[in-house]
């Protein structure tokens, strides 16, 4: 058996409770161990953690823009991909018109986030609707296609070697933030009996397009793969939506982002921000704290809305902030705080937090918004 060395000590100036009633003129920076999980120091500094002039090396924060994306192909193996490591790959797909083959991936969990379009999944389960906000969760070897009724873009988070599930949420009970029964799963419906006589080559071939260890395999079959009568069992596709999760709220105390864990990967987490009331407690911090990104890297897309902590951010862009160094709201975000608070967030973006790095792909590199890293700079 193993545990952190723990012996709180305090000097100078400083708040009695993280994140509440700070010393007048200072600013807050938490460093901590796994994340929002294991031990952590609070300092308070005079100046802003985040008010660099020069930023060099390679070690630096990324904003990326998949608006300004080219069109990908018809199956999700066509996806830009824009980071990926031993555990997750993300990628980012749009597609216009129904897919005429399946995919089956091997190598591990689906989580497919719909950013805009509706249309229909289909799967061995059946039949799934979806519209914006959706996640789509497939397991691994699942074999599937999507129907689009209007042009949708995705980001597709894979489990590389692994399977999604859900935080533990102990003393909260089982219907917290999202009730088990607001998950969604297929139906073998009228659509599912119909989309079995479909062929898209004319002579009854359907193909399924497998990816094992990130290479491809073809498997074509004279008939429709997907022509489940019944199935039964614990293991399957399902749809969650952003508009289902009631967040964790307190309005004394900034929650750290893993309060809003949404699934679970091996060595990483996938955190949904939604709306929800900014804290009220006059002594409350407002807007996500300055912290040290020591152990994870960040990486958050902007689904819909205002990001009340960013500057010059619109939906369908992504920002990667990768672990080494300290990081926190833009200036004229935590000056507004400070001075005009907002009652209420309107925002809703996805987080990944990766526990070893991710490598930036070209899907990314083609669109970053180079002048990030100077966003934080103090205005002349």
């Amino acid at each position: 058996m193993r545990r952190w060395l723990s012996y709180p000590r305090a000097e100078g100036t400083y708040s009695r409770q993280a994140h509440c009633d700070l010393p007048s003129g200072t600013y807050e920076r938490e460093m901590g161990k796994e994340g929002f999980f294991g031990p952590t120091a609070h300092f308070h500094h005079a100046n802003p953690p985040t008010g660099w002039v020069k930023f060099e090396g390679p070690l630096q924060p990324h904003a990326f823009d998949t608006v300004e994306l080219p069109p990908s192909g018809s199956s999700p193996w066509d996806a830009h991909g824009l980071f990926g490591n031993g555990d997750t790959h993300i990628r980012y797909w749009q597609v216009d018109a129904p897919m005429d083959h399946l995919v089956r991936n091997a190598d591990g969990d689906e989580l497919l986030f719909i950013h805009e379009g509706e249309g229909a999944l289909f799967c061995d389960w059946g039949h799934l609707p979806y519209r914006d906000g959706d996640y789509l969760l497939l397991p691994r070897g699942a074999m599937w296609r999507l129907a689009p009724s209007s042009p949708t873009q995705l980001l597709l988070i894979e489990a590389v070697n692994g399977a999604y599930q859900v935080p533990e949420k102990g003393i909260l009970g089982p219907q917290a933030i999202f009730d088990p029964m607001v998950l969604d799963t297929p139906k073998l419906d009228e659509a599912f009996e119909a989309q079995k006589t479909t062929s898209f080559d004319g002579n009854g071939e359907w193909r399924v397009v497998l990816k094992r260890r990130g290479e491809l395999s073809v498997i074509t079959y004279p008939f429709n793969p997907l022509d489940t009568v019944g199935w039964h069992g614990d293991l399957m596709a399902c749809r969650l939506n952003w508009r289902d999760i009631r967040p964790l709220m307190s309005h004394r105390y900034h929650l750290p982002p893993s309060a809003h864990s949404t699934f679970i990967g091996r060595n990483f987490v996938v955190c949904t921000f939604v709306p929800r009331p900014i804290e009220s407690d006059p002594g409350a911090l407002k807007v996500p704290f300055y912290h040290n990104n020591d152990d994870y890297d960040e990486i958050l897309f902007y689904h819909r809305g205002n990001f009340f902590s960013r500057d010059n951010i619109h939906p369908g862009m992504l920002t990667l902030h990768p672990y080494g160094f300290t990081h926190g709201p833009h200036p004229k975000a935590f000056a507004l705080s400070q001075t005009a608070p907002k009652k209420e967030t309107d925002e809703v973006a996805v987080m990944i937090d990766t526990r070893f790095p991710v490598d930036i792909l070209d899907g990314a590199r083609r669109v970053e918004v180079k002048e990030y890293v100077h966003s934080w700079k103090p205005k002349a």
